[in-house]
């Protein structure tokens, strides 16, 4: 099977206190494709890169993580970057200088799974042509996931985001999100609830809670996952390498639908998801891990 990854493709300009600013290639759709082939699904990420030396960066990281990069025209002036400020316990906000203007995107029919997230279904003029590829996909059967994964620096219009999440979600049949974006998205909703909520229709749904660990669900069953005590460097990069495990693990078990799944079965895979955004944490940087370092599926 081969998953297509569709979004933004940037660079992370992290400035640690009292630190130089340090380049880190990024982007949460990147990320996801980086942190999936390295957990031995075979990726294929759909995004814009110029001909620089940030898009240099990111294709050297994609080819060493073995994604096959589907450059999408028109090739732009610049590759986007984000300048991600620390705060004394890891935890980053960002600054963005992006563009997200495709001509077209690739045929949804010819991959086993589809993921869409964050600024790539919300930053005009591409987000159209993302809203469009979810909608075909899913008429073709092809299982669609997505992470809205929030940024109110980019976008500071809450409406224009659940505006998003009401276009796609319904075409989705895995949902991760933060607990950053849920206070957006449905605020003052208690997270589990709002997981089975949201998977009422028949999606799996994810929704990760930092130090918290996260909650999964279907639409009979929540899992309450609790996080693995680790010394945190930075957070950047945890949540798309939770997702990519979520697709790693779904990829194993052949795409089950989120009812089949029974409690053990959440556990686990909120185990493995959580296990890996934990590795991601530990080290700078999006840097996901790659299947040596977590457990196999049936050894969870």
């Amino acid at each position: 099977m081969t998953a297509l990854i569709v979004g933004e493709a940037l660079v992370d300009v992290v400035q640690r206190p009292g630190a130089e600013p340090e380049p880190h290639a990024g982007g949460s759709p990147f990320n996801v494709a980086v942190g999936l082939a390295r957990l031995d699904v075979p990726t294929r990420l759909a995004a814009q890169l110029a001909d620089d030396s940030y898009g240099d960066l990111l294709r050297a990281r994609l080819h060493e993580s073995d994604v096959v990069l589907d450059a999408l025209d028109p090739t732009p002036e610049r590759t986007s970057s984000a300048r991600a400020t620390l705060a004394d316990d890891g935890s980053a906000t960002y600054e963005f200088d992006l563009t997200w203007a495709p001509a077209a995107l690739p045929d949804p029919g010819e991959f086993e799974v589809v993921h869409v997230g964050s600024l790539g279904t919300s930053l005009a003029p591409g987000a159209a042509l993302v809203a469009d590829l979810v909608v075909m996909a899913d008429a073709l059967g092809v299982p669609v996931s997505f992470d809205p994964n929030i940024r109110l620096t980019v976008e500071p219009d809450h409406a224009v985001w659940r505006r998003t999440f009401e276009a796609i979600a319904p075409h989705a049949s895995i949902i991760k999100m933060s607990d950053e974006d849920a206070a957006v998205l449905f605020p003052g909703e208690e997270p589990g609830a709002l997981a089975q909520k949201l998977a009422a229709d028949g999606a799996l749904v994810a929704i990760t809670l930092g130090g918290d660990g996260a909650v999964i669900a279907n639409a009979q069953l929540v899992a309450r996952i609790a996080a693995p005590a680790i010394t945190v460097v930075d957070t950047i990069g945890a949540g798309d390498s939770f997702m990519a495990a979520v697709l790693s693990w779904c990829a194993a078990y052949s795409w089950p639908a989120a009812g089949e799944l029974d409690i053990t079965e959440l556990s686990d895979l909120g185990a493995y998801a959580v296990g890996a955004a934990a590795i991601t944490c530990a080290r700078p940087g999006a840097n996901p891990p790659r299947t040596a370092e977590l457990p196999t599926t049936d050894e969870i």
